[in-house]
């Protein structure tokens, strides 16, 4: 994957809600366009985690991350879970990759099931049936066996299991440091440029 355009970024109730945020704000500086969709426990998990208070509207959340990360006008949409008209809802107009950051056990089981009952596991879907990338950050510990399974049906079909796993050669000085490796492998991941760590073998 190389150069996306658009990308669709959810949060769902899984902790670790700065990593999701923190990718959003980063994909907006680059100026891509986002298509944003976040569950009701994503909201709860934000207010708890960084005392983010996330609008329940998708008019008011797109007012308050313009303002936040300073968006130019039509970069991001957000959508609600039960907005079926959005276009990431339909293989005729996927976004170019899709990431799902966090991401609970019960998205990834109904995304590997084809469950499709809300816009986040419409979406996972279609980029599945359309070839598109698709990367699921789960965030749990231990993994049982079903957690397991679930995430290697998703590989098989062609999705990136990437859980939120920082390394310390960079010698993180800051949760900040360890927030932005995981973000950064992301970005690997998507073809998207940055400069969030140096990399292996580059000077620290």
């Amino acid at each position: 994957m190389r150069n996306p355009q658009t990308i669709t970024l959810a949060f769902t109730g899984a902790s670790g809600m700065p990593y999701g945020i923190r990718l959003l704000e980063v994909l907006l500086a680059q100026g891509l366009k986002i298509y944003l969709i976040y569950s009701k426990v994503a909201q709860i998990v934000a207010q708890q985690e960084m005392k983010l208070t996330l609008p329940s509207q998708a008019k008011e959340a797109e007012a308050f991350f313009k303002q936040r990360f300073n968006v130019m006008d039509g970069q991001l949409c957000v959508f609600g879970r039960e907005e079926w008209f959005a276009p990431v809802a339909s293989g005729s107009n996927p976004a170019d990759a899709m990431v799902i950051c966090p991401c609970t056990m019960g998205s990834l089981a109904a995304i590997a099931t084809g469950m499709s009952q809300n816009l986040i596991e419409r979406s996972a879907d279609v980029m599945l049936k359309e070839n598109r990338q698709l990367i699921l950050v789960p965030r749990e510990t231990p993994f049982s066996t079903i957690h397991l399974e679930n995430m290697l049906r998703l590989v098989r079909s062609g999705a990136v299991i990437l859980p939120p796993n920082p390394g310390f050669y960079h010698h993180p000085q800051s949760v900040q440091d360890l927030i932005d490796f995981v973000v950064a492998r992301i970005l690997d991941h998507l073809g998207v440029k940055h400069a969030l760590m140096p990399r292996w073998g580059e000077e620290h």
